[in-house]
C-alpha cells in the first residue's frame, strides 16, 4: 500500500529500515570545520626577525600607495636643477654689473641662492645619510639614532595616545556608528570604495595575515565565551519567543515541527509495522489482521499530521501553542529552568567539538575579511551589498543605536587601552628597533621626500632673495 506523505516542500530523507533517524544533523555535519593545519598551535615569539622584515614591507606597501616614489624622485630633480640653474647664472654673470648695474642683483641673488640651496641640500641629506660620503659629526641622524627614535615614538605614543582618559574624550567626540552606518548605506552607490582608501584597506589585509591566526582565534573564542557565560541567556530566548508569537512568527516553527513529524514518519514508516506485527498475537498475523492495524495505525497518523498542517485552529496546535507560552514563561520566570538552560550552555561552551567548529567559523571569516579588505567594491554587490546598504541606513537613521554603540566602542578602546597599552608601546619600540636601517631611512624619505625638496626649492629661493636685499644695502650704504 502506498502512503501519500503530506506535503512537504522538500525531498524527503532517506534512512536505513529499522533505524529512527530525527532529520540531517546540523547544517555543515561532516565537513571539517578546519584542517588539521589551521587547528594546531604555533608558538610565534613576539617580535622576530621574520616578522620584522614583514612589516617593514607593510608599511612600505602603503606607503607607496599614498606616496608613489616617482613624486618625490621628480621633486629631487626639480631642486637639484634650480640649484644648478642658479649655480650656472651666478658663472654667467660674473663681471656684468660693469656692463649694467641690473646684472649686479642677478648675480647677488644667484650666489645666495647658491648658498641657501647648499645649505639646505646638506640638510635634507643629513637627516637619512652623511652627505657626499664623508664621515661628518651628527650626520646620517635618522639611521644613526633609530634605536633613540624608536624609544621616543613608543613613549610619545604613551603619554600622548594610550592614556584612558585621553581615549575616552577623543572617542566620546567621534560618531563611529553614524559614521559606518552612512558608510555602509551609500555603498550601493559605490562610495564605500572610495572612502575606503585603498591603502587602508590593503594595510588591514596584510595586518589580518600577519597575525597568528590559531592565537588570534583563541583570543576571539576566549573573549566571546567570556561575554556569552556572562549572557544570562534564558530570559532572552524567553522575551524572543514571546516576541515571535506576538507578532504569529511562530507559525510557520509549528509547520516545520509537523512537515519533520511526517518525515520522521515516512523513513521509519517499516519499523512501525515491525513492532506492531510483533506485539501482534498469532491468530492476527494468521489472519493478515496485522496489517492492516499497521495500515490504519500509519494512516491515522499521516491524517492527523495533514490535519494539523492544514487547519490552523486544529485542537494540537493550539496544545502546541499553550506549550510554547508555557516555555516562554518558565524562561523568563522560572530560576530552576534557568538554571537547567545555563547548564546546558555551559557544557555546549566546554564542548571540544564547538571549539574546532568555531577555528573553521574564524578561519572563514579571517579569508572573507580579507577578500572584502583587497576588494571593497565586493560589499557593495549583490545581497550582501543590500543587507548591507539596509543594516547601514538603519543605524544612521537610529539616534539610540548609535549612542549604544559608541558607548560599547568608547568603552572597548579604554579597556584595550588600560590593558595592553604597555604591550602596544613595548612592540612598537622592538619592532622599530629591529627594522633595517636602509630600508627605514629610505621609506621614511619617500614618505616625505616631497616635502623635504621643497624646503631644498624654497631655501634657494629664499636664499635669493636675502642676497638681494643685502646687495641692495650695500648699494644704498
Amino acid at each position: 500500500m502506498t502512503r501519500k506523505p503530506i506535503p512537504t516542500g522538500g525531498a524527503p530523507s532517506e534512512s536505513t529500515p529499522g533505524k529512527v533517524t530525527h532529520g540531517k544533523g546540523l547544517p555543515g555535519e561532516g565537513t571539517p570545520a578546519a584542517s588539521g593545519d589551521s587547528l594546531t598551535m604555533r608558538a610565534r615569539p613576539l617580535i622576530d626577525d621574520e616578522q620584522v622584515r614583514l612589516d617593514a614591507e607593510r608599511l612600505a606597501a602603503a606607503v607607496a600607495l599614498a606616496n608613489p616614489p616617482d613624486t618625490g624622485r621628480q621633486m629631487r630633480m626639480v631642486a637639484t636643477a634650480t640649484l644648478a640653474l642658479m649655480a650656472c647664472i651666478f658663472f654667467a654673470t660674473r663681471g656684468a654689473e660693469a656692463v649694467h648695474p641690473f646684472w649686479g642683483f642677478v648675480h647677488a641673488f644667484s650666489e645666495a641662492a647658491m648658498v641657501g640651496g647648499l645649505a639646505d641640500w646638506f640638510a635634507v641629506t643629513a637627516l637619512f645619510r652623511k652627505p657626499l660620503g664623508l664621515p661628518i659629526p651628527h650626520t646620517a641622524i635618522i639611521p644613526e639614532n633609530k634605536d633613540r627614535i624608536a624609544d621616543t615614538m613608543a613613549a610619545f605614543l604613551q603619554s600622548n595616545f594610550l592614556i584612558p582618559s585621553v581615549v575616552a574624550r577623543r572617542m566620546g567626540a567621534m560618531n563611529i556608528a553614524g559614521n559606518v552606518g552612512s558608510m555602509l548605506a551609500e555603498g550601493q552607490k559605490g562610495a564605500l570604495g572610495s572612502r575606503v582608501g585603498a591603502g587602508a584597506a590593503e594595510l588591514f589585509a596584510q595586518i589580518l595575515e600577519s597575525l597568528d591566526p590559531d592565537r588570534l582565534g583563541t583570543q576571539v573564542r576566549t573573549g566571546l565565551k567570556t561575554q556569552f557565560d556572562r549572557l544570562e541567556i534564558a530570559p532572552l530566548l524567553g522575551r524572543m519567543l514571546d516576541s515571535m508569537m506576538a507578532d504569529r512568527r511562530h507559525l510557520p516553527l509549528i509547520d516545520s515541527f509537523v512537515k519533520w513529524g511526517g518525515l520522521t514518519l515516512e523513513d521509519n514508516e517499516q519499523l512501525l509495522r515491525d513492532m506492531i506485527q510483533q506485539r501482534a498475537n498469532a491468530l492476527l498475523r494468521f489472519t493478515g489482521l496485522d496489517v492492516r492495524i499497521a495500515n490504519s495505525v500509519l494512516d491515522g497518523l499521516y491524517r492527523l499530521l495533514a490535519e494539523v498542517l492544514v487547519d490552523q485552529e486544529h485542537p494540537l496546535r493550539a496544545k502546541a501553542q499553550e506549550g510554547l507560552e508555557q516555555l516562554a514563561n518558565d524562561l523568563q520566570h522560572d530560576p530552576e529552568f534557568q538554571a537547567k538552560v545555563e547548564g546546558w550552555k555551559r557544557e555546549l561552551l566546554d564542548n571540544p567539538a564547538v571549539a574546532e567548529w568555531w577555528q573553521g567559523v574564524w578561519e572563514r571569516m579571517r579569508h572573507g575579511m580579507i577578500r572584502l579588505a583587497r576588494e571593497p567594491d565586493a560589499l557593495s554587490k549583490g545581497m550582501v551589498g543590500e543587507a548591507l546598504a539596509e543594516a547601514g541606513a538603519a543605524l544612521r537613521d537610529d539616534p539610540q543605536m548609535q549612542r549604544q554603540i559608541n558607548r560599547f566602542a568608547r568603552r572597548t578602546a579604554v579597556g584595550v587601552t588600560t590593558r595592553y597599552g604597555e604591550q602596544i608601546v613595548r612592540l612598537v619600540s622592538e619592532t622599530v628597533k629591529r627594522w633595517d636601517a636602509s630600508t627605514i631611512t629610505s621609506r621614511i624619505e619617500n614618505a616625505v621626500g616631497r616635502d623635504l625638496q621643497f624646503i631644498r626649492i624654497n631655501g634657494t629661493l629664499v636664499g635669493g632673495l636675502v642676497g638681494v636685499a643685502i646687495h641692495t644695502l650695500d648699494k644704498i650704504l
